[in-house]
């Protein structure tokens, strides 16, 4: 005798739910669910794809900004270890980030192009999210906050961001606090400014590289925290360069709906760096000495 093909409710699921909290009401989904507006007109069936890529988005970015200052405040009270944690979680986020590309991949130029127009001005450009995040891991650039000027809350909030000292930078200051010899114009500097690489930073992270290969654990939550900070750059430069073929596979090298030349600004995002010491290091290590 077969068996059912069915699953029966256990007795114990909840299901008298009237007054409350469900998943939906935890959730406010009926907030979320109500908050994708296409306006092309008749509604095209993709615009509603390249919204809800865009609305993730910026909910995974909200997650990230929110551990990312999490993970500041732990290297501010030098407790580099808890923050490990954080910055594994950092990565899994960014992953998700980077995979989501593929889904947007599926529209086609010509069915972008239906709809493209409904747009206006309107551009991942002008996302207070991603720019917080681009301030909080160092890309420094005052010329950002132009595009928020009509929402004067938002604003304020990336200049905050804007004037604070970077996820980098605060890992330098420990470094200073651990003794390193941290040069002072790095560890006291306007935090507005984008981070320039210094000699006298790579001469610390140098020093910390070779202690660990010649076996000493001396460092080793410094050593640790450098590669967590690797990890992070070079899956936002993989992030920024799926995003740049993203758009050249949709549109070519057609002009930005925000103004911007498309791909060709996007590019030029691939050489901003948020941690030169880190990646100069590496060109500069030798073996170890044989024992």
């Amino acid at each position: 005798m077969s068996t059912p093909n069915k699953r029966d409710l256990e007795p114990g699921i909840v299901t008298d739910l009237a007054g409350r909290t469900t998943y939906g009401s935890y959730l406010q989904l009926d907030r979320l669910l109500d908050s994708q507006a296409p306006r092309s007109s008749p509604a095209h069936h993709d615009e509603l794809l390249f919204i809800i890529q865009h609305q993730t988005s910026e909910l995974w970015m909200k997650l990230l900004v929110h551990e990312l200052d999490a993970a500041v405040r732990f290297i501010q009270a030098d407790r580099l270890e808890p923050s490990f944690k954080i910055f594994a979680r950092v990565g899994q986020i960014q992953r998700m980030l980077f995979e989501q590309w593929s889904v947007l991949e599926t529209l086609t130029p010509n069915e972008y192009l239906e709809f493209r127009d409904t747009l206006g001005p309107a551009s991942g450009f002008q996302s207070h999210q991603y720019r917080t995040l681009e301030f909080l891991l160092g890309n420094k650039n005052a010329q950002a906050l132009a595009p928020f000027a009509h929402t004067p809350a938002v604003y304020q909030q990336l200049k905050d961001y804007l004037q604070r000292p970077s996820v980098y930078d605060e890992f330098l200051r420990y470094l200073a606090r651990a003794g390193h010899d941290v040069p002072r114009d790095r560890v006291e500097r306007d935090w507005s400014q984008p981070y320039e690489a210094s000699a006298g930073v790579m001469e610390v992270v140098r020093r910390i590289y070779e202690g660990i290969s010649s076996g000493s654990d001396e460092h080793w939550d410094a050593y640790e925290m450098c590669e967590k900070l690797v990890d992070v750059e070079e899956r936002f430069q993989l992030w920024r360069y799926r995003h740049m073929m993203t758009v050249q596979r949709i549109i070519g090298f057609k002009q930005g709906t925000g103004g911007s030349s498309g791909v060709g600004f996007l590019r030029k995002a691939l050489d901003l760096r948020f941690f030169p010491e880190l990646w100069d290091v590496r060109t500069t290590l030798a073996p170890p000495p044989r024992r």
